[in-house]
């Protein structure tokens, strides 16, 4: 196959977007007969069972789309990899057979985390690394060599690894994974192609077009849950991308783009991550701290909850693809004031709705606008009880629910609705359980 061009990338996203379509109801009725199924927990979010292993669906569409506009030869010189995208569909299927596995025997948090390292190393081993990073004001950073290797596969094994974990671990209401990775895939596409890297922008955008077919899918309500191989399978394609769309570029700009596109369902990883890690709870173990948990228990639906992360990383979005093409700078080190203005302006606006959400969602605590907050749900409760209100709230990280009259109502129970990993692994919530 020639030249990749723009068409080529449409052709390649309706392609994946219409097989993942029409294979998704197969996996439906598949999940169902091997009773792969997503059952209700006690006091949890979701309302009825729902057949898993849509991520079968994605990986036949990523696989069929991959095979017909991915060509074999890669790169040239030192850096040529002549199977390079073969090696990445070998990955891909092998976490997806992992994932599946999970999806129905609900393995072990150590023999998935195996798997994830296995994929990871079938990939890189097919000349998916990184041996050097591009940084703004820095230049280009080589890897120091460990022993006799590059440290620079070490670490994009364990970047792929941790992309896994971000998309698994967002995945956790309906239609939030898929529809993120979407944005965050068409983007990246748009930003490939622009730094001449036409074949991992055909694959962002094969991505791209096998998340938004089973979105159709996955939408809320949703029919069908990618599950554990859905979302690893996104996770380990998300990281791929980043690395021979981006990373691997020499333009100062390339290695910040994809931390920009991928800072929600980072944030979300990185709060909960460490609040787990405050209370001596294993990272892997379930709980009810993501944002679109914080959400549901401030009143917010499905369908606004993922409104209001689509719009968000859709701003994100927005200022990555400004950084990109806004002529703020004539590259050689001078910066056009004008244009400059236009950037610092973007910049802080998406700086100000994000530090707004997050403390809409609780995630930081200030003792006074506490204070204010329970003041306004409680105005009858005296100065001494919203002190002890408030101490208690920044003591536990507790918050009340609010229903859309604004009145107070007790916190729903720890459970990941959807696809996540941690979807399945919780029952009623005792007290050892739950985060106090």
């Amino acid at each position: 196959m020639g030249h990749l061009n723009e068409l080529d990338a449409l052709y390649a996203f309706l392609t994946a977007a219409v097989v993942v379509a029409v294979a998704t109801p197969l996996t439906m009725r598949f999940a169902t007969r091997v009773g792969a199924i997503d059952q209700p927990r006690e006091r949890g979010l979701s309302d009825r069972p729902t057949p898993l292993l849509g991520g079968l669906a994605i990986f036949a569409g990523i696989l069929i789309a991959g095979l017909l506009w991915l060509p074999a030869g890669y790169g040239s010189g030192a850096d040529r990899s002549p199977q390079l995208w073969q090696g990445v569909l070998i990955g891909a299927g092998v976490i997806t057979v992992v994932g599946a596995f999970d999806d129905r025997f609900d393995l072990s948090p150590w023999v998935k985390l195996a798997g994830q390292i296995l994929a990871a190393v079938v990939v890189v081993h097919y000349g998916v690394a990184v041996k050097a990073i591009t940084l703004p004001f820095v230049g280009q950073l080589h890897f120091p060599n460990v022993g006799a290797t590059n440290a620079g596969p070490i670490l994009t094994v364990i970047g792929l690894v941790l992309m896994m974990n971000v998309v698994n671990f967002s995945d956790g209401v309906d239609g939030l994974a898929a529809g993120v990775c979407v944005i965050i895939a068409v983007t990246m596409a748009v930003i490939a192609y622009d730094l001449s890297r036409p074949q991992p922008g055909v694959l962002a955008a094969i991505t791209a077009g096998a998340a938004l077919g089973f979105l159709l899918y996955n939408f809320p309500p949703a029919s069908s849950f990618m599950g554990d191989c859905g979302a690893n399978l996104l996770g380990l394609l998300m990281g791929v991308i980043a690395v021979e769309a981006a990373v691997k570029v020499a333009a100062v700009v390339s290695f910040v783009l994809p931390l920009i596109l991928l800072a929600v369902p980072f944030l979300d990883t990185t709060f909960v991550v460490l609040k787990r890690l405050k209370y001596k709870r294993p990272i892997y173990a379930a709980d009810s701290e993501h944002f679109h948990h914080r959400m549901a228990r401030i009143g917010f639906s499905s369908r606004r909850t993922i409104a209001y992360l689509y719009a968000w990383t859709l701003m994100l979005s927005g200022v990555a693809l400004a950084l990109r093409f806004v002529p703020y700078s004539d590259h050689h080190g001078h910066l056009r004031t004008g244009w400059t203005l236009v950037m610092v302006a973007l910049g802080l606006a998406a700086l100000s709705a994000s530090v707004y959400l997050i403390y809409v969602l609780e995630i930081l605590k200030f003792r006074r606008l506490e204070a204010i907050r329970l003041r306004r749900l409680r105005p009858e409760a005296t100065a001494a009880e919203i002190e002890s209100d408030v101490d208690r709230r920044l003591e536990t990280g507790e918050f009340e629910a609010l229903s859309n009259s604004q009145e107070p109502s007790p916190p729903r129970a720890e459970r990941q609705l959807g696809d996540g990993h941690d979807a399945r692994a919780l029952g009623p919530v005792g007290p050892a359980q739950a985060e106090r």
